[in-house]
C-alpha cells in the first residue's frame, strides 16, 4: 500500500483567497505602546549610527575607559552606549544598562546635591567633574570621579550626545594597616604621588561586607590629581574616536559649539523636559526665516517615519502632498500672523508616501517674557483613539500644549527668553 502525502488546504477562507488571488489580511496592528516601545529602541540603536561611521560602537569598545555616552534628544535621555571597563566596574551586562537613564546607579547616599550639580551641567551644556558615590549592580556603593563632557553637532550646533566617563576614586589612607598577629589587612600603593604628598592609597577589595558598605557611603572621597587627569585624557580620547568617524558620514561632530547654521539649537534641559511629552508634537521657530521646525519628538517622528535629522530646520510644509487643501493652509497662515490658535483637519504624507488624516492644533507659546518664542503643532491621526484614560483626541492635544508651553515658560524664566523676540 503506497502512502499518500496531503497537502493541508487550509482554511475555506484561504482556498477562496487562493482562487480569486485576494491577497491574506494584514496582522492586527500593534498597539500604540508596542508602536512606541519598538521605535523608542529603534531610535537608541540608532543613535550613535546614525551620526557615525557603522564601526563606532567596535572602535568604542577597544577603548579601555569605563564610560558611557547619553542621547538627550531621546525621550528619558536615555544610555545609547556603555563601555565594557564599566560593564565590568558596575556589574551590569550591556542590555540592563542601555536604553535607561542614569539615575539607575543612584541609592540612598548618592548626595542630591551633586546631583543637582550634574543636572545644572546638563542644562548649561558644559563640562563638569565632580565626585559622586554611585551603586554597582549587587548594591554595593562605590566612589567615582564623574567627568561630563557635550558633544555638539557642527551643523546646528545642537548637542548630540554626554559622554560621561567614571573613573573610581579608592579609599586612601597614609599606612598599612596589620592586626596584632602581624596580618596585613590593607596594602599601600604608590602609584599615585604628587611633588612631597607622599600618601598611601589603600586598594579596594573586591568584596565589601555590610559594615563597610556604611562605611564607604559614608565617607565624603576627593579625586587626586592624577585621577582628574586620567578622567581629562579618557575624555578627550572618546572625543577624539567620536568625531573621527563622523568626519566618515559628514556629520560631524565637536567639542565646542560650532553652528554655522545661524539657528540657535534648543537647551538639552529643555530638549530633556520636552521628551517627556508623549504626544506627537513639533516646535517652530517664528523669528527665523521660513519659520523651521526647532524640535520634533519621538512621537511625531514614530508617525511621520522621518529621523530627526531630516525634520530640524525644515518648514512643516514638507508634509504636504497632492491632496492637501490650500484653503486649510492659508488658514494656518491667517491665525499664525494673527498669533492664535486654531484646529484644522489636513491631508499629510508619511516618508514612505501613505497619506493620513492629520487632526492638527496649532498654539503660539510665550516664554516668561510674555513674548512669543515658538508655534506649536500638535499631531494625531484622525483614525486615533481615546487613550486608556478615557481622554478623547481634542483633549489629549490640548494636554500636550499646555505641557509645552509649561515647558518652555519654566525654562525661559532660568534662563532668559529662549528666542529672541520680535
Amino acid at each position: 500500500m503506497v502512502a499518500v502525502r496531503l497537502r493541508p488546504i487550509g482554511t475555506v477562507d484561504d482556498r477562496i483567497r487562493r482562487r480569486t488571488k485576494i491577497a491574506p489580511p494584514r496582522p492586527p496592528a500593534a498597539t500604540v505602546e508596542e508602536g512606541m516601545g519598538s521605535f523608542h529602541e529603534r531610535m537608541i540603536d540608532e543613535s550613535l549610527t546614525s551620526r557615525y561611521s557603522d564601526w563606532i560602537v567596535e572602535a568604542l569598545d577597544e577603548l579601555p575607559d569605563n564610560f558611557l555616552i547619553t542621547d538627550p534628544g531621546i525621550s528619558g535621555h536615555p544610555i545609547v552606549f556603555a563601555s565594557r571597563g564599566f560593564l565590568a566596574m558596575s556589574g551590569y551586562a550591556r542590555e540592563e544598562v542601555v536604553g535607561r537613564n542614569g539615575r539607575i546607579f543612584q541609592g540612598p547616599a548618592t548626595e542630591r546635591r551633586s546631583v543637582m550639580e550634574i543636572r545644572e551641567a546638563i542644562r548649561e551644556e558644559r563640562t563638569l567633574q565632580i565626585s559622586l558615590l554611585n551603586y554597582r549592580k549587587d548594591g554595593t556603593p562605590h566612589w567615582i570621579l564623574f567627568h561630563l563632557c557635550p558633544v555638539f553637532g557642527m551643523e546646528d550646533g545642537r548637542v548630540i550626545h554626554f559622554v560621561a566617563v567614571q573613573v573610581p576614586i579608592p579609599r586612601r589612607s597614609r599606612c598599612a594597616r596589620s592586626g596584632a598577629n602581624g596580618m596585613v589587612y590593607g596594602a599601600c600603593r604608590n602609584e599615585v604621588r604628587l611633588d612631597d604628598d607622599y600618601a598611601c592609597n589603600l586598594a579596594v577589595d573586591s568584596v565589601i561586607d555590610m559594615d563597610n558598605k556604611a562605611l564607604e557611603a559614608e565617607e565624603s572621597r576627593k579625586a587626586s590629581v592624577w585621577e582628574k587627569e586620567k578622567a581629562s585624557n579618557a575624555a578627550n580620547s572618546i572625543l577624539s574616536t567620536l568625531t573621527h568617524y563622523s568626519k566618515l558620514t559628514g556629520r560631524v561632530v565637536c567639542t565646542k559649539r560650532c553652528s554655522s547654521a545661524g539657528i540657535a539649537p534648543l537647551s538639552s534641559s529643555l530638549n530633556i523636559s520636552l521628551g517627556r511629552i508623549k504626544q506627537s508634537f513639533v516646535l517652530t521657530d517664528p523669528h527665523l526665516p521660513d519659520m523651521p521646525i526647532v524640535y520634533a519628538n519621538d512621537e511625531f517622528l514614530s508617525l511621520t517615519g522621518y529621523s530627526r535629522h531630516e525634520v530640524l530646520g525644515r518648514n512643516c510644509r514638507f508634509l504636504n502632498g497632492p491632496g492637501t487643501d490650500a484653503g486649510v493652509l492659508h488658514q494656518i497662515k491667517d491665525c499664525i500672523l494673527a498669533e492664535q490658535a486654531c484646529s484644522v483637519r489636513l491631508l499629510n504624507y508619511r516618508k514612505d508616501g501613505s497619506s493620513f488624516w492629520n487632526r492638527l492644533h496649532i498654539s503660539p507659546v510665550r516664554n516668561a517674557s510674555g513674548k512669543i518664542a515658538f508655534y506649536v503643532g500638535v499631531q494625531m491621526d484622525e483614525n486615533s483613539k481615546c487613550d486608556e484614560h478615557g481622554l478623547s483626541p481634542e483633549m489629549r492635544q490640548l494636554g500636550a500644549v499646555g505641557q509645552v508651553k509649561v515647558a518652555v515658560r519654566s525654562f525661559s524664566s532660568r534662563a532668559g527668553p529662549s528666542r529672541p523676540s520680535s
